[in-house]
């Protein structure tokens, strides 16, 4: 009795749409999910770059060279793209790059019209992009520009603590309050990519005489700096028409700063020291 009540209880279960459903699926052929995968994985999102490309052992016109990558199988940043461009399709493209965090400044360029560091610009989807070296510099090769200028403008501000009176307590550091290390901030965390001043139409029109954005940041930096003694010989040597006053707070470096600093306002600080001065 208990026998042939379990086997019409078997043969109810066995005969129902679901356990059909089951079946089928467990016992699938290894065929018919190897069908399924490749439509899984013909999704792709192809992007186009248009990228600046001269080579001064072939000195023709530059152009835009366009390359194509799939950006599901690339990093979310453009110096990813660079990078993956490099290794697998054109080893010949050129350009600087270091620490990958947004410290170094080497990997500066213009990005769709805006200079960044293409570090931390991120990839847009849809149009194409372009990237071309930044502005109004000498180009080396690619999207390396020569900044032997920018770095002797820098140097030319003297760049680090100058004092006429050693120290309290000799072989020690020279302390500073929290309210007047305060005054650094804003200044400090430059790190010389030098998007700001290649933004600057003042720099555009006289490189070699208007010290720019970044250079001028950096002097405020040393003018500010409660340790400095040399304050007035700082301020007397930046005092020129052309060093500070080509500066016309139009604002390209505060817009272009990937550290979002505002050189701008610097330069309106030692403006208003020299007439205080």
């Amino acid at each position: 009795m208990a026998t042939g009540l379990f086997r019409k209880a078997v043969s109810r279960i066995s005969s129902s749409p679901a356990s059909k459903l089951v079946t089928v699926r467990a016992f699938a052929s290894e065929a018919q999910a190897q069908q399924v995968e490749p439509k899984a994985r013909d999704t792709t999102n192809i992007k186009t770059f248009q990228i600046y490309r001269w080579n001064p052992d072939n000195p023709s016109k530059p152009d835009l060279k366009e390359f194509q990558i799939d950006l599901k199988d690339c990093g979310p940043m453009v110096l990813d793209a660079l990078i993956k461009i490099k290794n697998e399709i054109d080893p010949s493209l050129t350009f600087r790059r270091s620490c990958r965090e947004g410290i170094c400044g080497s990997c500066a360029m213009n990005i769709d019209g805006c200079n960044g560091l293409a570090c931390l610009t991120k990839i847009q989807s849809g149009e194409a992009s372009t990237i071309t070296p930044l502005p109004h510099m000498f180009v080396i090769k690619d999207l390396v520009v020569d900044m032997t200028n920018f770095y002797n403008q820098y140097k030319s501000i003297e760049p680090w603590l100058k004092r006429k009176n050693a120290p309290e307590v000799p072989g020690k550091e020279i302390l500073q309050s929290k309210k007047d290390r305060a005054k650094l901030d804003g200044m400090y965390e430059c790190i010389l990519c030098a998007c700001c001043s290649t933004s600057c139409p003042s720099y555009w029109w006289n490189p070699e005489s208007y010290l720019g954005p970044a250079a001028l940041l950096h002097a405020n930096r040393w003018i500010s700096d409660s340790r400095d003694e040399y304050t007035k010989e700082r301020l007397e040597a930046v005092n020129d028409e052309f060093k500070l006053y080509r500066c016309h707070t139009i604002l390209n470096c505060a817009r272009a700063c990937p550290k979002g600093l505002n050189p701008g306002k610097q330069i309106s600080n030692i403006k208003q020291l020299q007439l205080k001065a």
